[in-house]
């Protein structure tokens, strides 16, 4: 049956399944939820599936705390990332497809911008986005191309290890947490001694790990990390949040010092159903944003974004206009990814989004 399910994802080009008791195994193509033609899974059907994937330890794990991360490869199938929960039912779970081939730059049709930001020697990098947004994909791709042309030391640090990365120039060390490390501030605090040039930090979750992450940013290592904010101006002041008020005006002048770039990215449904778009801002964080940064000035960072594009900045408006007038995407897709729909009247034309 696990044959047979993660077949059928890798089949139909799904990016996620979905298993709950009394529904059939549930795809999601291209952004769109689709149930499959199996019967309905009954209670004890799903808990068969789910604990299928699990070892007798990690099934101990998920009756204790009721949730589980892990990752799983079919040789000649794929690899998928899987969470595992109890819901009122009893268990459900939710797998990610991850592509077993790390796709380049060019072929996620990044813009230039994420190059430079591969070359750099130090700093802190965040890549933002909802769920779902091709971010572990987008980092992957800017350490294959690190590790491709640069001779660092490569530390990763996921729950799960999502794609596997083979030494080429670099050396890659990947560690999992609860596999390898207890936590992602454990093996942070273990990072500064391990000699790394290059630290990829699969999900800054709480204050010691965003402080840790700022730290290895200040004393010469790059720094990449993921965050769920939808712009570079919400990531700023969720990171600052994120402290106690005695402390901010600490962090503001330690991030406008550290951090070097925000992309902020969300996947769209193109126009013909095959496949999705990506929109991406991007923010590099220039003198003038860095005052911004330190002054807590944050609502003017769009303005800034906008005046940058020589720096390679771009407003995530100015993506999803980009995009529609290529005509891959409908005007509805991009309207509903937007907070600011006057700046997208500009952009594309008030008359368009009006007749539309």
């Amino acid at each position: 049956m696990i044959d047979k399910l993660l077949k059928l994802v890798v089949d139909n080009g799904a990016s996620d399944l979905h298993i709950a008791t009394n529904e059939p195994p549930i795809l999601r193509i291209n952004g769109v939820l689709q149930r499959t033609e199996f019967a309905p899974f009954n209670l004890e059907q799903v808990k068969a599936v789910c604990y299928a994937f699990l070892s007798k330890h990690q099934q101990e794990i998920l009756e204790s705390t009721k949730e589980i991360d892990l990752a799983y490869g079919l040789d000649g199938v794929g690899r998928f990332r899987i969470n595992i929960f109890k819901d009122r039912v009893g268990y459900a779970a939710a797998l990610r497809t991850i592509s077993e081939k790390i796709p380049t730059l060019e072929q996620l049709g990044l813009p230039a911008t994420t190059k430079t930001i591969a070359q750099m020697p130090r700093g802190l990098v965040l890549v933002t986005g909802p769920t779902g947004s091709g971010k572990s994909t987008t980092l992957a791709a800017i350490v294959d191309w690190i590790n491709t042309h640069r001779a660092e030391h490569i530390l990763t640090i996921e729950d799960p290890i999502e794609f596997v990365h083979r030494s080429k120039k670099s050396l890659i060390n990947q560690r999992e947490v609860g596999n390898d490390t207890h936590s992602f501030s454990a093996a942070l605090r273990s990072a500064l001694r391990e000699d790394p040039d290059v630290i990829l930090i699969g999900e800054m979750r709480d204050l010691e790990t965003i402080s840790l992450a700022v730290t290895a940013a200040e004393t010469g290592h790059l720094v990449f990390g993921t965050l769920h904010t939808s712009s570079a101006a919400t990531t700023i002041d969720r990171l600052i949040d994120v402290f106690p008020p005695e402390q901010q005006t600490q962090i503001r002048i330690q991030l406008s010092n550290s951090l070097k770039a925000v992309l902020s990215q969300t996947l769209l449904p193109k126009k013909d159903g095959k496949g999705r778009s990506m929109a991406m801002e991007i923010m590099v964080v220039t003198p003038a944003i860095a005052n911004l940064i330190r002054e807590g000035k944050t609502s003017q960072i769009y303005s800034a974004i906008q005046t940058g594009r020589k720096e390679g900045m771009q407003t995530l408006e100015s993506s999803l206009a980009e995009l529609y007038k290529q005509g891959s995407v409908r005007i509805e897709e991009v309207l509903a990814r937007s907070s600011k729909v006057d700046q997208l009247r500009n952009l594309i034309g008030s008359d368009v989004i009006g007749a539309e």
